[in-house]
């Protein structure tokens, strides 16, 4: 008999199921407590459950099937996991801590592998295996608290795979982190490379997240040669999308843009994607371009024309920030998310 996997069950779910087995829903509300309060490991270590239901629960369930392959540990502290799903399929997934802060970022995966083919990226370079359920990418977090024994108290959809590409499974993940692991809304961000139905099918949602465009380009042209996704869906629609998501929303985006030595980070294209941006509600991310080996020949730009970059758009009133590089040392830092473990 398959074993129940209770992380792919809603709290109303979980109680049915208990009471269904003759106990009491008192019982399910510590089960659940104990999963997704308290990081247990094992139903063993529900000690406030008796001894019976255990057994119950270790012969007929399991909290996830879903595992930790590998663990790698950045000088910065940063973790970057390989988890391994049911199929033997693995995604990695990062643990991002900030010394001065006390949030705990969580940086997960939505697909193994990824369609877009972004040739600045690691993970389409394997090619695409399959979407990843709710409980999976959700177990990405368990996993980690359990590991960890902490608390996340931030998600972002900015691992392996295109979010919006897996809309109906990551929209769930995203209910069940907000009720589940009682995570706000407000502390979600989904990365999306621009797919445009899915953005104005995103802002109608009852849980809208903070919206991040993988955008790194301030034009057509050279956004076509670093991102297939601009063949299907232009920068001039996604322009439009982005004005109605924050119409609808009443948030900013956030626009995510690579810096490429010599390719994007000039004056002329400062220019343009002010041009863009002008009538976008959003806050800019610049990142430095991470080199991976055997990727591309793109190379990181220098600091001086980083900052540039960054002085010329904040004079057009945008508030821009330089992405902090964290986990670069373990392949962990944004782009370098490859699955190199089969």
């Amino acid at each position: 008999m398959e074993k129940i996997i209770l992380s792919k069950l809603s709290k109303d779910e979980l109680v049915d199921y208990i009471v269904s087995n003759n106990e009491k829903k008192y019982r399910a509300e510590q089960i659940f407590s104990w999963i997704w309060a308290k990081n247990a490991k094992s139903f063993d270590d529900m000690t406030d459950v008796k001894k019976e239901f255990r057994a119950f629960l270790n012969e007929n369930c399991l909290i996830t099937d879903c595992k930790i392959k590998q663990r790698q540990i950045s000088n910065d502290g940063t973790i970057k996991y390989l988890i391994e799903f049911k199929d033997g399929c693995v995604a990695e997934t990062v643990l991002m801590r900030f010394d001065n802060r006390a949030n705990l970022s969580m940086c997960v995966s939505s697909q193994v592998g990824c369609k877009m083919g972004c040739i600045f990226c690691a993970t389409g370079k394997n090619g695409f295996k399959r979407n990843l359920l709710p409980y999976e990418i959700v177990s990405q977090i368990l996993l980690c608290q359990m590991d960890t024994d902490l608390k996340i108290t931030n998600v972002v959809f900015m691992g392996q795979g295109e979010p919006l590409d897996n809309f109906e499974n990551v929209t769930r993940a995203i209910e069940l982190i907000n009720k589940n692991l009682q995570i706000s809304i407000r502390r979600m961000t989904l990365s999306t490379s621009g797919i445009v139905p899915k953005i104005y099918e995103l802002a109608k949602n009852n849980l809208v997240p903070t919206l991040a465009i993988s955008l790194h380009a301030p034009n057509h042209q050279i956004r076509k040669e670093i991102m297939p996704v601009e063949k299907r869906y232009d920068i001039n629609s996604l322009q439009r999308a982005l004005i109605d998501f924050s119409n609808q929303t009443k948030d900013r985006v956030t626009i995510e843009y690579i810096l490429i030595g010599g390719l994007n980070d000039t004056d002329k294209c400062a220019g343009e994607l002010i041009e863009f941006l002008k009538d976008i509600k959003c806050n800019i991310n610049l990142i430095p371009y991470n080199e991976v080996e055997g990727l591309s020949d793109f190379k990181k730009p220098d600091k001086k024309s980083s900052m540039r970059f960054k002085y010329l758009l904040e004079k057009s009133g945008k508030k821009v920030t330089i992405r902090l590089e964290r986990g670069a040392d373990i392949d962990a830092a944004c782009g370098q998310l490859a699955g190199k473990v089969k």
